[in-house]
C-alpha cells in the first residue's frame, strides 16, 4: 500500500483532532485513534469525552466528562494548534453531543466548515455492552450526523440508527442512502461484520454515486479497536487533503493490514494493531 508522506524530523506534522472515550485496555477509543495517527505520522490531538473502564472482555463502567469541558479541549487545540481533520467517536451522552457539535460549528470542523470530520457513531462496545446512553440516538441522528463530512457506522449502529438490518448488497445500499439522507456529507456502510462471502466489502456513497472497496477477509477474533482505526485513518488520509473516495480506500487498505497484525490480549477480544507500520515488510495481505 502506499503510506501517508512522513514529515522530517524537527518539522512540524500535519495535527488531526480525536474527539472520543479512553479505554483502559488500550485497544480501542483514543488509544486506537492515537496510535494510528502516529503510525501514519500524523500528531494526535485529543479532546477526552468519556473515560471508560474495560479490558479485552468488556466495559464494566464509564465516567462522561462535563460537555463544556470537551468542548473547551477543541476549541483551545484548534485556536493555539490548528488541525487538518477531525474524528469523532465515543460521546455518550445527548449533552455531549450536543455540546460538541456546537463547538466544531464554531471552529469551522464539519462538512460545511474548512475542516473535515469522521463521524464514527459508537453505541456500544464489540461486546454489546453500551457506550451511549439510550435516549442519545435522536441526537446521533438530529445533531451529530448532519455535521459529518463522514459517518462510518458499523451494521449494529446502522440497525439502531435507521432500523435497517444489512444482509446483503440491497439492503447495505438502503442503508448508505438513509445515513445520507440523515445529513451525511458521506456514508459508508462497512462490510467486516457481513460474514457472507471471504472478502469484506464497504459502499461509500455521496448522494449519487456508489463506491465499493473490497478487501480479503482476515480470520481474526482480534479486530477490537477495528472501527476507530479505520475512521482515524480515513482523517489521517483527509488531513493530508486526499479525496474523500481515496481517503476511504486508504483507510481500507490500513485496517485490513491491521487487523493481519492483530495480536492476543488478555482473555477476550485482542486488538488491530497499526504497529506493523514499524516492519512494514512482514505478512502483507
Amino acid at each position: 500500500m502506499d503510506y501517508l508522506p512522513l514529515t522530517p524530523t524537527g518539522q512540524t506534522p500535519i495535527r488531526a483532532l480525536t474527539i472520543a472515550g479512553t479505554d483502559s485496555g488500550g485497544g480501542a477509543g483514543i488509544q486506537a485513534d492515537s496510535r494510528t495517527m502516529a503510525m501514519l505520522g500524523v500528531h494526535a490531538c485529543v479532546a477526552v469525552a468519556a473515560v471508560t473502564v474495560q479490558n479485552s472482555v468488556g466495559v464494566s463502567g464509564f465516567h462522561e466528562i462535563p460537555p463544556e469541558t470537551v468542548a473547551a479541549q477543541v476549541r483551545c487545540v484548534v485556536d493555539d494548534i490548528g488541525v487538518s481533520a477531525a474524528k469523532t467517536g465515543m460521546l455518550a451522552s445527548t449533552a455531549i453531543i450536543e455540546s460538541v457539535a456546537q463547538v466544531c460549528r464554531e471552529v469551522g470542523i464539519g462538512r460545511d466548515g474548512a475542516i473535515p470530520l469522521v463521524v464514527d457513531p459508537v453505541c456500544a462496545s464489540m461486546h454489546g455492552d453500551p457506550l451511549l446512553h439510550a435516549e442519545a440516538l435522536d441526537a446521533v441522528r438530529t445533531t451529530l450526523i448532519p455535521l459529518a463530512s463522514l459517518v462510518t457506522p458499523n451494521l449494529d449502529e446502522i440497525r439502531l440508527i435507521t432500523g435497517i438490518d444489512v444482509v446483503d448488497d440491497t439492503t447495505a445500499r438502503r442503508a448508505a442512502e438513509a445515513l445520507h439522507a440523515l445529513g451525511a456529507q458521506w456514508s459508508l456502510v462497512k462490510g467486516g461484520h457481513l460474514r457472507t462471502s471471504e472478502a469484506s466489502t464497504d459502499l461509500l456513497f455521496d448522494g449519487d454515486t456508489f463506491h465499493e472497496f473490497t478487501s480479503p477477509r482476515i480470520d481474526t477474533g482480534n479486530d477490537h479497536g477495528g472501527g476507530d482505526t479505520l475512521a482515524a485513518s480515513v482523517a489521517c488520509a483527509l488531513a493530508h487533503g486526499y479525496a474523500m473516495p481515496d481517503a476511504v480506500a486508504f483507510g481500507k487498505q490500513w485496517v485490513t493490514r491491521c487487523l493481519a497484525a492483530s495480536y492476543d490480549l488478555g482473555a477476550g477480544h485482542g486488538p488491530v494493531s497499526p504497529l506493523w507500520r514499524l516492519d512494514p515488510d512482514a505478512g502483507s495481505v
